[in-house]
């Protein structure tokens, strides 16, 4: 894989009917990055997401995935190497156990039995979940089935990790699992999500969108400190950057 290995290059996409959604976005994010990407509903997070695995191709401009030009001849070869997490689990989840489904991808790509299983065995243990194997999905919490979701793109062995709002409909528990997992994890990873403490926690690196525009790109704890900033894209700061609305201290004032 090239060392920038994932780049957007003056990419344009219009919803069929005509609607812009991306309007000229251009970045890359080099090999092992973990990126937030924010902004307010309608801005483009989930349409651009999509454009990495080749789920929409680009009108204009160019989508990178390594040495990997997302075209509709490459999308077997990009595939390999993105995993992508839909917010809703369920649209992922649909064989009758979870292992059935972690070894789904695998079997699919030809890998042999003992390949395969071997696959589902470890992405069962990295994401904690070995017990989840002979559980049907529909039987599961909401954070259970987000953990079983990754586990099945983890099966893949990409070498980017895509989430759309992985902390949807989480408990706190659930939530505070999920971070502690993601932070684990040594992949190149692209969040997006409205959950602005979890970018904190987890991304070094925030682009925010307004309007199928980057706005900004830079370090996170920066960016989500950034009030006009926040303020023009329709965010407001994580709680954790927050002042307190007792005492109005700022963040990291005890006296």
């Amino acid at each position: 894989m090239s060392h920038h290995l994932v780049s957007f290059d003056e990419v344009f996409y219009s919803y069929p009917d005509g609607q812009p959604a991306l309007r000229g976005v251009s970045f890359t994010i080099r090999h092992g990055e973990s990126v937030g990407l924010v902004g307010a509903n309608g801005a483009g997070k989930s349409t651009l997401l999509l454009h990495l695995p080749g789920v929409i191709l680009a009108d204009r401009g160019q989508v990178r995935v390594g040495d990997i030009p997302v075209t509709r001849a490459t999308l077997a070869l990009v595939r390999r190497s993105v995993g992508l997490v839909f917010q809703d689990p369920d649209d992922q989840l649909f064989m009758p156990t979870v292992g059935e489904d972690i070894a789904f991808g695998p079997a699919n790509l030809g890998l042999p039995p003992e390949d395969v299983e071997a696959r589902v065995v470890e992405a069962l243990d990295r994401v904690g979940a070995a017990h989840l194997r002979e559980r049907p999905p529909y039987r599961l919490s909401g954070g259970e089935r987000r953990v079983a979701a990754i586990a099945a793109v983890l099966s893949m062995s990409p070498d980017v990790l895509i989430l759309d709002e992985p902390s949807a409909n989480l408990d706190p528990l659930a939530r505070r699992r999920l971070i502690k997992l993601l932070r684990s994890f040594e992949h190149t990873k692209i969040v997006a999500t409205h959950d602005l403490d979890l970018v904190l926690d987890v991304c070094q690196r925030t682009l925010v969108l307004l309007e199928g525009r980057v706005l900004a790109d830079g370090p996170t704890e920066a960016i989500l400190s950034d009030d006009l900033l926040l303020e023009r894209a329709r965010l407001e700061r994580p709680l954790r950057l927050q002042a307190c609305p007792v005492c109005g201290r700022a963040p990291g004032v005890t006296e």
